[in-house]
């Protein structure tokens, strides 16, 4: 009697799998998207303060929220990658539409001084988030274009074009944190379509420079400035480029950094306020600098394995303002210590280096700018969310991906992982439809 054996049929079906599903980005989403409910489960959760138990209200619309990013990256998932790249000027240009139509009067939602919401049936909605997408498909689909060449002036310069826009009608909002980020995003998609390190370095001198300018300037220290334009100059020669040019960067990088007190007299003194607490957050403690102060405490009293869940003394007594938006990275730090830290960095980490392995291993140009561009605002975001709970970056209102409260960017960064995990079903395709 013949005997039927699956063991052949079994590993073909789990190669397919393999091929068709990016199992690590899966896991990696679904597991920091977890300990973002989590830990604003425990934040929001308000037996504390009004004696009522159960799930708050912001918890169960992040669940609805995810709910619906779910869906929308599933759409993703199936969509053909040729209607992606035709909906990206489309899409583009509604984005815009709404950036203007947020700044009008009764239409966009005032909080916090900023106008950046849209009311919709009880939900607010923001079209800054879903600017990020479409901007970001908008430049992967003029890079994608035949003949075009983002490193000349002409094409680099419509794709200024399209990064600045929505740029400028954010920080009319004004949202500056927001406007930073398509910063990240252009700077990353330069460097991986081939543009100069050299540049980048320059563009980072700047900001390094630029700093210890402002510290010198706030605390008389400009011992600090001087060694920083030493150490940025140092490092520009180290690139062995044109001597001249590479003068001229550093003429240009100190320049910068000597016009940063000029600058910083003419802002408005909230924002003064808060560049200030970035060095020295005890200088305004009931201030700008309370929100800095009570982060910190609250990750370093988490310790190595932190105080248990729903047992931390700054989250439970909600010593940090909603800190389940801004500030939601120190809730798993103090309630799960260091390791529940290091273990929502290592989940987005993963998720930033899925995204390069599918920018690398993709066959078109369209899916691979997408693919790095997002994991450039990834990176973005996490080092500024987290610097500004630990105190190294100033608040600059920019929510920790995939964990902090927040309908339109969580919804934003699911659908793009929908559209990443597409990308990578369809690479070995490409690669025998061109061999």
């Amino acid at each position: 009697m013949a005997t039927i054996r699956f063991d052949d049929d079994d590993v073909a079906l789990q190669r397919r799998m393999n091929d068709l599903v990016d199992w690590g980005l899966m896991l990696a989403v679904f597991g920091v998207l977890a300990v973002g409910l989590i830990s604003i489960y425990s934040a929001t959760y308000p037996s504390f303060i009004s004696g009522v138990s159960g799930p708050s209200s912001t918890f169960v619309k992040q669940v609805l929220y995810a709910s619906i990013g779910l869906v929308g990256a599933l759409v993703a998932f199936f969509l053909p990658e040729r209607w992606m790249r035709d909906a990206a000027w489309p899409m583009y240009g509604l984005s815009m539409a709404l950036l203007v139509a947020v700044l009008i009067p009764g239409i966009g939602k005032v909080v916090n001084g900023q106008q950046c919401w849209i009311d919709i049936g009880g939900f607010s909605f923001q079209p800054s988030e879903l600017a990020k997408l479409t901007t970001l498909m908008a430049l992967a689909r003029f890079a994608s274009e035949k003949g075009t060449d983002v490193l000349t002036i002409r094409d680099g310069g419509v794709a200024l074009g399209i990064l600045f826009l929505p740029m400028a009608l954010i920080m009319l909002q004004p949202d500056t944190g927001s406007a930073t980020v398509f910063m990240a995003m252009g700077m990353g998609i330069f460097l991986w379509l081939g543009g100069s390190l050299f540049a980048l370095y320059v563009v980072i001198a700047g900001a390094v420079v630029g700093a210890a300018a402002l510290y010198a300037a706030l605390f008389d220290g400009m011992i600090w400035f001087g060694i920083a334009a030493a150490a940025m100059a140092i490092g520009a020669f180290a690139f062995r480029r044109n001597v001249i040019v590479t003068a001229l960067s550093v003429v240009l990088v100190v320049g910068a950094g000597l016009m940063v007190r000029p600058v910083f007299d003419k802002l408005p003194i909230h924002q003064q306020n808060r560049l200030v607490t970035l060095f020295e957050p005890e200088r305004n403690p009931r201030g700008e600098g309370y929100h800095v102060i009570q982060s910190m405490l609250a990750v370093g009293s988490g310790g190595v394995t932190g105080k248990g869940f729903r047992k931390g003394t700054q989250t439970q007594l909600r010593y940090i303002p909603e800190q389940w938006t801004d500030f939601i990275f120190c809730v798993p730090t103090e309630e799960f210590g260091f390791v529940g830290g290091v273990m929502v960095i290592a989940l987005l980490a993963s998720i930033m280096l899925r995204a390069a392995n599918i920018a690398v291993s993709v066959r078109t140009r369209f899916a691979s700018v997408i693919a790095f561009g997002f994991g450039s605002v990834m990176l973005y975001h996490t080092l500024v969310n987290i610097g500004m709970a630990i105190g190294l970056f100033p608040v600059m209102g920019i929510p920790l991906p995939f964990l902090s409260a927040g309908g339109t960017a969580l919804i934003v960064n699911l659908t793009i992982v929908g559209m990443l995990m597409n990308f990578y079903k369809t690479r070995r395709r490409r690669a025998a439809s061109t061999s």
